[in-house]
């Protein structure tokens, strides 16, 4: 009994001091990262008469990203398990942070495509990256809260990130001759040129290397993490080759996709959607007054996320703690079509944040829980990128919607439809795909 006991306290002991020393600072980065690749979503309160974007090339704008995040998120993952993370994440983060600030300086609207889309090659390989990276450091029954709190910067860089966006754009219009929305642009982007250097130095690659944590604790984590490997192949035995075109990683993709589809379009358009309040029901708001209110379903997201996969983890059930926030979300958004107030749309706005707050982080319990190793890094980085192709797609059909019929109604159908159809696949898959091991290797 004592024995066990001493176990589970240098357990409890070596994942807290990992969390601690990892999760606020990978937080920070992605938060850094998602408001550098949704800060248009602020910038277009202005920027579109000064460039002369209509909604469709908006969305255009916005969507062209993740064309050059899908092009080089499966090399960039594989490169990232095979140099390590330290040196990749940097390199990922200072290219993508130089090309965030030259955004002020956008002369026009093609120059304004090119440089999203090299915004979207330079950021590729962060976020599978980091999922890949947390596969290393935390076991399996740890990783829905664990993503959960890492992911928990996209909510909260809305909730932070869109009062400091407005605010910059209102108060600092002018600095250096630049319109409020290049100098946002500026100031956003510099902050991942910084990191970059600190990341090089501050990050760990492997439990093995860990310095600052106790020789046993090291030596307790290292034997943790390479016996669960060996058990996932073991049990599994996914192939790289195997993993990139195996039918459940293909429809765990589709599932993301669903998640993520709304996900982008409220980060592209809820702050155009509030301040349509204004001539929708007459009312007024500043820049900044937009900002705040859009933050507000992200806050109630972000709390609701570590809620619920906290509870996913006690519960270690994965499929309906996806599916339901997914398709409660889903149906949430058309009902805010139709209610009167600014106060009952934003409150139907927010119980969609929530569903695909709360969807979010378990969903990477699901292909991480079957694939290790080269697999892991390909199959996490194909499902991402085969999801977030709705980054590019929801942006650009809200924007040809709101053009085509002249309101963001069918836009938010779109939205609901696929966030419900995301919900209904996860409950077809019912459960963790479990392929016959004879079945897998023979086609390895």
């Amino acid at each position: 009994m004592a024995t066990q006991t001493a176990a589970t306290e240098l357990e409890r002991r070596t994942l807290r001091k990992v969390a601690l020393r990892l999760l606020p600072y990978l937080g920070l980065l992605y938060f850094i990262n998602y408001l550098d690749r949704t800060n248009i979503g602020f910038a277009k309160l202005t920027m579109s008469d000064d460039l002369g974007l209509t909604q469709t090339a908006f969305g255009l704008a916005s969507g062209i990203f993740f064309i050059g995040y899908l092009l080089l998120e499966v090399p960039s993952n594989l490169a990232l398990h095979k140099f390590g993370a330290r040196r990749w994440i940097a390199r990922i983060m200072i290219t993508w942070g130089i090309i965030a600030s030259a955004l002020a300086f956008v002369p026009n609207e093609g120059v304004l495509y090119v440089l999203r889309f090299l915004l979207g090659v330079a950021e590729a390989g962060f976020f599978p990256g980091i999922i890949l990276y947390l596969t290393f450091w935390f076991p399996k029954r740890e990783r829905a809260k664990v993503v959960a709190w890492f992911m928990v910067a996209i909510p909260v860089s809305t909730v932070l990130g869109a009062p400091i966006s407005t605010a910059i754009m209102q108060t600092w219009h002018g600095l250096f001759g630049l319109a409020g929305w290049r100098v946002m642009f500026l100031m956003e982007g510099i902050p991942a040129i910084i990191l970059a250097f600190v990341t090089w130095f501050y990050l760990t690659d492997r439990p093995q290397d860990a310095n600052w944590l106790a020789d046993d604790e090291r030596a307790w984590l290292a034997a943790e993490m390479d016996a669960e490997a060996a058990s996932t192949e073991r049990q599994f035995h996914f192939p790289l080759r195997r993993a990139l075109t195996d039918g459940r990683v293909i429809a765990l993709a589709f599932v993301y996709f669903g998640i993520v589809y709304g996900l982008y379009a409220l980060s592209f358009f809820l702050p155009t959607i509030i301040s349509g309040f204004q001539q929708q029901f007459g009312v007024t708001y500043s820049l900044v007054q937009v900002g705040l209110i859009t933050a507000i379903p992200y806050a109630l997201g972000a709390i609701a996320m570590i809620i619920w996969a906290r509870h996913g983890d006690r519960t270690d059930e994965r499929v309906r703690h996806v599916a339901i926030p997914a398709i409660v979300g889903g149906l949430a958004i058309p009902v805010a079509l139709y209610l009167q107030s600014p106060l009952l749309v934003m409150v139907a706005v927010s119980v969609c944040a929530i569903g695909v707050c709360c969807a979010l982080p378990t969903f990477w319990s699901l292909p991480t829980a079957f694939l290790t190793g080269a697999a892991a890094a390909g199959g996490i980085a194909l499902v991402n990128s085969i999801g977030n192709l709705a980054g590019f797609a929801a942006p650009y059909i809200t924007g040809f919607l709101a053009d085509l019929t002249g309101s963001q109604n069918a836009g938010m159908w779109a939205v609901g439809a696929a966030m419900i159809a995301a919900g209904v696949l996860t409950l077809i898959l019912r459960a963790l795909p479990k392929p016959d091991r004879e079945d897998v290797s023979k086609s390895a």
